[in-house]
């Protein structure tokens, strides 16, 4: 199982850079967990577009859907060239229907409805939903296979949920959109301290924070997480690869 970090930004791209993205790969099958702008782009420096085998998002706020609709023109060229003949499937929830609708396009890419009350198989990898605290409806996943556990919270400030959610997971890829001291509750986000606390009491064996801010100093980050995880912690950063 092979992760890399394909976007890691909050809100909109840094410079040559994407929002939420991410690509999981085991046994041959390519999964895009969220396509947020600039993520098509830099997609492209892992895999080609054909090679992708399914995608699944967690929510529908821009900074995790703005690619989807050039992915679908991609998909939808490289069916007049010949190179994809299937349509894709694009995971995701109902709660917004017209977004839900809108994954489905001119027999390229189709929109599957997943039910966050259970979990689902998607290629090799067994996946669970946890709903999140933020302003739009959003489903952290549990991603397992017989290598190992991510979890991934997408967006949300901290709910204790999180900790039995994640626990022992091999990985967990938090967002991280504030610094300690800052209250994100009221926005749906996180700091370092509350990022922290869940690996911490989760027992996970790595952090890496993500769904950074465009202010301030992302090294303090760490060091502030570090006063709470004693164990591995990292920055989201593009081309990022973690291994089972």
């Amino acid at each position: 199982m092979k992760l890399t970090v394909v976007g890691y930004w909050g809100g909109y791209p840094g410079v040559n850079e994407a929002t939420s993205g991410y690509l999981l790969r085991h046994e041959g099958f390519n999964l895009l967990i969220d396509c947020g702008s600039g993520v098509l782009g830099q997609l492209q420096n892992y895999i080609k577009l054909e090679e992708l085998s399914a995608v699944i998002l967690s929510h529908y706020h821009h900074d995790h859907v703005a690619d989807i609709g050039p992915l679908q023109y991609a998909r939808l060229v490289g069916k007049f060239l010949g190179k994809t003949g299937v349509e894709l499937p694009i995971y995701a929830h109902t709660s917004d229907s017209e977004g839900f609708t809108s994954l489905s396009y001119k027999g390229v890419t189709k929109g599957i409805a997943y039910q966050p009350s259970l979990p689902i198989h998607i290629g090799p990898f067994e996946i669970s939903f946890l709903k999140t605290q933020h302003p739009a409806v959003c489903y952290a996943m549990r991603i397992t296979t017989i290598k190992g556990t991510i979890v991934f919270t997408a967006d949300s400030s901290y709910i204790e949920d999180f900790v039995a959610f994640s626990e022992n997971a091999d990985l967990l890829l938090c967002e991280c959109n504030l610094y300690a001291g800052q209250d994100g509750s009221n926005m749906g986000h996180m700091n370092s301290h509350d990022a922290a606390t869940i690996a911490s009491k989760a027992n996970v064996k790595e952090l890496i924070l993500t769904h950074l801010p465009h202010f301030g100093d992302h090294q303090q980050l760490v060091k502030e997480a570090s006063t709470i995880y004693n164990g591995k912690i990292d920055l989201a950063k593009s081309g990022l690869i973690r291994e089972w």
